[in-house]
């Protein structure tokens, strides 16, 4: 869902006015929509914490992303955090969606920061968002010793406070403090001069091309959605969350979702796979690649 600027206070004055769930109500939403999928569940348990995600998505306005955006990330995150939560476990679900809401809007703001990937991985995102807090600390604390740290010493307190090696400090230091430079803006001085998008090689498709790789993608889109009807329910859940996730699932963790064992479930894929191989035979060889 899309959110413009006119529709930012109206969200949050929708949020605000939403019921507040007790721990009871909260568990049998929850239930419902772990075992039944009902989506009226499903919507109140969303629509009761998107005041949890809009105060979060809050706390990250001063990275530069918009309001819009950052409330689109964090309630992407809080539906996440609804379709994973797990009712047995004994926690609330507020506490479980903190995480999920907090990932969603870091990975927004990390990848929208520069062009340049500033990075992916656990220690660089603890770095990326406490780098400057905690060099802050430290400065504070030296001028109260009466000490003037360089750079080199900073660096080093920040890599030994945060957990991270060094380098990862001196990178990005350089992704923090440069900026990303406008193709658009001029080689030279002068009024006309040539932009540098114009020295790019144009490597985009040709129109032509265009359309016959959307055609055939559509081509092999539909054979594949046929094929799909030829499984049970239990074998399409299995085809999707193993071959049509962006993360595919491990047969183990389907096993334990499905309450059976791995070998199991893997018998149920190659069967299912079998399946769809007969249903795609004599159509063509680039949807096979699907079912290897």
């Amino acid at each position: 869902m899309a959110f413009d600027g006119r529709y930012d206070q109206s969200l949050s004055r929708t949020a605000m006015k939403a019921e507040l769930l007790d721990a009871e109500t909260e568990l049998k939403l929850a239930y419902a929509w772990r075992d039944e999928r009902c989506e009226e569940s499903l919507h109140r348990l969303i629509t009761a914490y998107m005041r949890l995600a809009i105060s979060m998505a809050s706390k990250f306005k001063r990275y530069g992303a918009s309001m819009n955006d950052l409330i689109q990330e964090a309630s992407l995150g809080l539906m996440k955090a609804a379709d994973k939560f797990d009712p047995d476990r004994g926690v609330r679900f507020s506490t479980y969606a903190v995480w999920w809401i907090k990932a969603s809007i870091q990975d927004h703001v990390m990848r929208n920061w520069s062009m340049v990937r500033t990075g992916s991985t656990s220690s660089q995102k603890s770095l990326f968002f406490n780098m400057r807090r905690v060099q802050a600390r430290l400065e504070r604390e030296a001028l109260a010793r009466g000490e003037v740290l360089d750079r080199h010493e900073m660096r080093q307190m920040i890599a030994t406070e945060v957990g991270v090696p060094l380098h990862d400090v001196e990178m990005m230091e350089g992704r923090l403090s440069g900026s990303d430079f406008s193709l658009n803006a001029t080689q030279s001085t002068e009024d006309e001069g040539r932009e540098w998008i114009d020295a790019l090689e144009d490597d985009g498709a040709q129109a032509a091309e265009t359309v016959e790789n959307d055609h055939d993608t559509d081509t092999l889109r539909q054979w594949l959605l046929t094929a799909l009807t030829s499984l049970n329910d239990r074998e399409q859940f299995i085809v999707r969350e193993r071959k049509l996730r962006d993360d595919p699932r491990t047969l183990e963790s389907l096993g334990v979702e499905l309450g059976l064992s791995k070998e199991r479930v893997r018998q149920l894929e190659a069967a299912a796979f079998g399946k769809m191989r007969k249903s795609l035979e004599g159509q063509s060889k680039e949807v096979m690649h699907f079912l290897v």
